[in-house]
């Protein structure tokens, strides 16, 4: 909060141009999105604006990254729909009052996690899992925005297929002006962003929505429009829940956090990247949390960081925080005096802004090369993007957790292995498989086991080295573990690696490790670990080689 203070103490008149250029074409954007965003939220398109105005001082106090724009976000608004729609039973009041509640229980929790320096739980999103998910996010995007692009109800469905289902089966109730307007908003902005992709495309889509509807007059045909926006703010109030609502809510919320959060720090540190500058992590949960309790407070949503308003801000000489605050201030200003323009803007027009943003989730290069560089990993991000569109966004986001850690306890229970050989004109021992040209020791097997020893990969370690024992051509006097990669070992693996020496000292073969770390030396040298003078400690393979092969002096 020093530093803030500092900066806005020092800001001066020069970076003012630049920020001022920015805020504008962020606020062009900003607006339509954020009206669009609230539809797909469950609100009405004013409450967008709402929850872009405070959120974006509030991360400009607090925040680390002087470029990142917080404001509504697709994922965001995607598992505020799910989370709320269940609760509110059809009653708009009571809609805004828990979404006012999960904002500021959001916030709580962010700002207690940046408190704790739980910046790095990011870090637990392997980019397979966010891509998979993101996928799923920007179907679930599309699929609920079919009924307002072509001219009838919401589908109903509670899931993706069911709504392209129902979509299908419903396609003779297409009101074509409706359709008529959605298409041409949506061939808009998709050549404007071929040809001009710098210029705000949203903004200019949806301003041909709205010359469309003054033009034809649209507010007396049967084409929806926004209708009405009330100028103004309204007045801030305590939300009237109860405990159970609010315990229903901090499951989602949790969600919620886990997403927005993994999504604004990946902004902010490209940006930071991009840039050269440094952004602080828990910093940055702070500052989201922030972020959402400002927007909770003004009757908004759940935010989170913006990566395209944050691309235009960037693009257009945006530099500082002050970009976020003018464009706060710019936004003020179109919904006190400037509601009556909104009013005109065709709700199909709202439906294509959402369907394109939805579409430029989907990364389909990313699934490609996910394809052709790693099967499993594909099919675990394929797994994802499945568990969003069938059992919903929060449930999306317990698989894609779970599928990380099954996946990082997957790599690490069966690493890598390998025999080792002296390669052919050089000193150094390669894997027989890499090189086959190395040659193993005679009567010598010499293994190496790429990742530590812990529990829940010490039986595998066991069966690999008997494995490998009984494999091999002819029985082998001694076996050399070479320890490198071995960076921890529990009591577990300890065990199994006594196991393993005991069964081999049966089958009359000396077990010895080479280039063994001080934690594994420590660990079995403890009473009750090895028989004394059973394990021989070599610091390098070749000195283990020379002591196994030719009967030289042991070194414990």
């Amino acid at each position: 909060m020093v530093g803030t203070r500092h900066f806005f103490e020092s800001y001066g008149l020069d970076p003012l141009r630049y920020d001022l250029l920015a805020a504008v074409s962020v606020t062009a954007v900003a607006v339509p999105t954020a009206m669009a965003y609230a539809e797909l939220a469950g609100f009405p398109p004013v409450v967008g604006l709402y929850s872009s105005i405070l959120p974006l001082v509030a991360y400009a106090c607090f925040g680390s990254s002087p470029q990142l724009i917080v404001g509504p976000d697709a994922a965001t608004c995607t598992i505020v729909a799910a989370a709320l729609a269940p609760l509110a039973t059809q009653d708009p009041q009571r809609y805004i009052e828990l979404s006012m509640t999960l904002s500021l229980i959001v916030g709580v929790l962010c700002i207690i996690a940046g408190f704790l320096r739980l910046g790095f739980v990011a870090d637990f999103l392997s980019r397979p899992i966010l891509s998979g998910f993101m996928n799923g996010i920007a179907l679930t995007i599309v699929s609920k925005q079919l009924g307002a692009f072509c001219g009838f109800e919401l589908i109903t469905g509670t899931g993706f297929f069911l709504r392209v289902i129902n979509f299908v089966a419903r396609l003779d109730e297409v009101h074509l002006p409706t359709l008529i307007v959605g298409v041409v908003t949506l061939g808009l902005m998709l050549t404007v962003k071929h040809f001009a992709p710098r210029f705000p495309t949203p903004f200019i889509g949806v301003v041909g929505g709205v010359v469309i509807a003054a033009v034809f007059h649209l507010e007396n045909s049967a084409i929806a429009l926004v209708g009405d926006v009330p100028s103004g703010f309204p007045m801030p109030h305590t939300p009237s829940v109860s405990l159970d609502d609010i315990s229903t809510l901090s499951f989602d919320a949790l969600g919620i956090l886990i997403v927005s959060f993994c999504s604004a720090i990946a902004t902010a540190k490209s940006f930071a990247a991009r840039n050269g500058y440094e952004v602080d992590a828990s910093r940055e949960f702070i500052a989201l949390g922030c972020a959402n309790l400002a927007s909770g407070v003004s009757h908004g949503f759940a935010v989170s960081g913006a990566d395209s308003r944050t691309a235009i801000s960037d693009v257009a000489g945006g530099k500082t925080r002050m970009t976020g605050v003018l464009a706060a201030l710019l936004t003020t200003i179109v919904l006190l005096f400037l509601t009556r323009p909104l009013s005109l803007i065709p709700k199909s027009a709202l439906a294509a802004v959402l369907i394109l943003a939805g579409a430029s989730l989907f990364d389909f290069k990313a699934m490609v090369k996910l394809y052709r560089a790693s099967r499993r990993e594909f099919w675990v991000a394929t797994a994802a993007t499945l568990g969003v569109i069938t059992i919903g966004v929060a449930a999306g986001i317990i698989i894609a957790v779970v599928l990380t850690i099954l996946t990082l306890l997957m790599r690490v229970s069966r690493p890598h292995d390998a025999l080792l050989g002296l390669m052919p004109g050089a000193e150094d021992y390669g894997d027989l498989q890499e090189h086959p040209g190395a040659q193993p020791p005679p009567g010598l097997l010499i293994y190496r086991f790429d990742a530590s020893l812990l529990f829940f990969n010490a039986e595998y370690f066991k069966q690999r080295v008997l494995s490998v024992v009984a494999d091999a051509p002819s029985k082998p006097h001694s076996f050399l573990f070479d320890a490198e990669a071995v960076t921890m070992i529990d009591i577990t693996a300890a065990y199994a690696l006594e196991e393993v020496r005991a069964e081999l000292n049966r089958q009359g073969i000396s077990f010895a490790i080479a280039r063994a770390r001080t934690a594994l030396r420590e660990q079995l040298a403890r009473p009750g670990m090895f028989e004394a003078g059973a394990v021989y400690f070599y610091p390098s393979i070749r000195s283990a080689v020379d002591a196994l092969t030719a009967g030289g002096s042991q070194e414990k």
